[in-house]
């Protein structure tokens, strides 16, 4: 799967995704887009699936007939993602086009 990092998500996590090809928000030249503008452009290049911190990205956009799935993660430091990789890489490998998948990750 084309995975898109947002630009708050830790680069450690896509050594949790081994069998996905993971790219940076940043690397392509997109730090500066936001959230539907993100989207479309994930879409258009190809990605399948765009993980982000953005908690709020739901709300804002309407995924439905939506090429491409959101995984969002509620925390960001690496430290408490750490412990919770193989929950995350589920939610990617259960992530079909159109869908939210939110992974809770505690605060401890």
């Amino acid at each position: 799967m084309l995975i898109l990092f947002d630009n708050n998500v830790p680069r450690g996590l896509s050594h949790a995704l081994p069998t996905h090809q993971v790219t940076e928000a940043r690397q392509r030249g997109w730090a500066e887009l936001k959230n539907g503008a993100l989207l479309r452009a994930a879409e258009e290049a190809g990605f399948e699936c765009l993980i982000t911190v953005d908690k709020n990205l739901r709300h804002q956009q309407n995924m439905a007939g939506r090429k491409i799935s959101l995984v969002v993660l509620t925390q960001q430091r690496f430290q408490l993602l750490r412990n919770h990789l193989q929950e995350i890489e589920a939610a990617v490998q259960r992530a079909e086009p159109g869908t939210f998948t939110l992974v809770e990750i505690p605060y401890a």
